[in-house]
């Protein structure tokens, strides 16, 4: 569908996934969208990075098969190919688990049956735990810590240590002492206990630039919308009735703000009625991840294109020949001490780690470090996030962080994005 004539372009401030997937279904349905982006590239904490001439990712962004908004997306876009689907593996020291390719709830009984590292009272808990979620909906009375509610639901330590304090850093990036249960049984939920495929782990097989990016920004401009990278929105002021971005001068009836929230109160200052919003968004606390990107003289070969190296702060290794032959990245999530180490000594550490899983290794030619310091919101319990739709008339707010299911996720940001466009189709209707 080609832009009508005559309608007013809608204004996306921040070209993250949640501002490029909002400027997609916008144009995808005929609205005209001018998106601004302050960086010279798009994908905001999901990016391309150059790396003396090699592409690859600032982190490994994991999808998994529930994440149905965003994979119709990609899939609209034409990027899927992009993506390798596998049935879920988890493969860490002294533990492996394979979901087999039978009907749900089949695909995860007979997985824990023969996962290797769990004691029998160990598969018979997780299970339990599995049904007493299931009987409630996954809703909990009252959300605490999920460490928490894993004990008082009598889940052994070795269970919690080996499988659901791994997914719990991985889908919140926030330690299981301090996480919120009851997001934690949402991505339970939406994973282990949906269909069979939704427990796929799904890999870019690319950098996240050709993943979603490069093509959202074709797409909104071969609709005749406008992409404005290196342009930075200072501030979004009330002007006669409609909003005015500070920086490109320019006014729009309506504006969805995907930029980072820590911009939001510089953003949003003064507006009148965003007292409540900028307060919640405040009480936000934040979660690190670290990638160390390693590139070896020739490919490294794995078993599995994901592996858990064990030791402090649950580091996992990817492969990632895909970007350039020898390439492997080692994501470590949420706050920790590896923070503090030295660069030298890290690196040398998860070498070890990863040889004593894997072997000699080939020659290592160069190595990189990438620390997202504000890569997620803390996922903790009780958190009151804002609305996509704010009090302010013609004003929505697109990110990860804003109210929903999820946690800080790819699938967080994209369904952000997309539910601010629907609530602008209904004030067209």
């Amino acid at each position: 569908m080609n832009y009508q004539k005559g309608i007013p372009p809608v204004a996306v401030v921040g070209g993250g996934w949640a501002g490029l997937a909002c400027a997609v279904k916008l144009a995808e349905a005929g609205l005209p969208v001018h998106l601004y982006e302050a960086a010279k590239q798009l994908g905001g904490r999901a990016r391309r990075v150059d790396w003396d001439g090699i592409a690859i990712d600032n982190g490994q962004h994991l999808l998994v098969g529930a994440y149905r908004e965003t994979l119709s997306l990609l899939g609209m876009l034409g990027t899927q190919a992009f993506l390798e689907r596998r049935p879920l593996e988890l493969r860490v020291p002294g533990f492996r688990l394979r979901l087999p390719r039978l009907p749900a709830p089949l695909n995860l009984a007979a997985g824990l049956a023969f996962a290797r590292g769990l004691r029998w009272r160990d598969k018979l808990a997780a299970a339990r735990l599995m049904h007493y979620l299931k009987e409630r909906a996954f809703r909990l009375p009252r959300d605490e810590t999920a460490a928490v509610f894993l004990s008082r639901q009598q889940q052994p330590a070795n269970l919690v240590d080996k499988l659901w304090g791994p997914i719990c850093v991985a889908a919140l990036n926030t330690p299981v002492e301090t996480a919120s249960a009851q997001v934690f049984c949402n991505v339970l939920r939406d994973s282990l206990a949906g269909e069979r495929a939704d427990s796929d782990l799904v890999l870019n097989r690319a950098d996240l630039g050709l993943v979603l990016p490069d093509a959202a920004a074709a797409f909104v401009t071969g609709k005749g919308g406008r992409i404005a990278t290196g342009c930075k929105v200072e501030r979004v002021q009330r002007e006669n009735g409609n909003w005015r971005l500070a920086g490109p001068d320019i006014s729009y009836g309506r504006v969805v703000v995907a930029a980072s929230p820590a911009r939001l109160p510089e953003l949003l200052a003064g507006l009148a009625g965003a007292d409540r919003l900028l307060e919640q968004v405040s009480s936000l606390a934040w979660q690190p991840i670290l990638t160390l990107w390693l590139r070896f003289a020739k490919p490294v070969r794995f078993p599995f294109p994901m592996l858990g190296l064990g030791g402090g702060q649950a580091p996992w290794a990817f492969e990632r020949n895909d970007l350039h032959p020898g390439l492997v990245a080692i994501v470590v999530s949420a706050e920790g001490p590896h923070l503090a180490q030295p660069e030298e000594a890290l690196r040398e550490q998860y070498l070890d780690l990863l040889v004593a899983q894997l072997g000699p290794l080939p020659p290592l030619l160069d190595w990189k470090r990438i620390v997202e310091k504000r890569a997620t919101f803390a996922c903790v319990p009780h958190l009151r996030r804002p609305d996509n739709l704010t009090p302010l008339p013609g004003l929505y707010l697109a990110g990860d962080y804003t109210a929903g299911d999820y946690p800080a996720t790819l699938e967080g940001a994209v369904r952000s994005g997309i539910k601010c466009a629907r609530l602008i189709f209904m004030d067209e209707s």
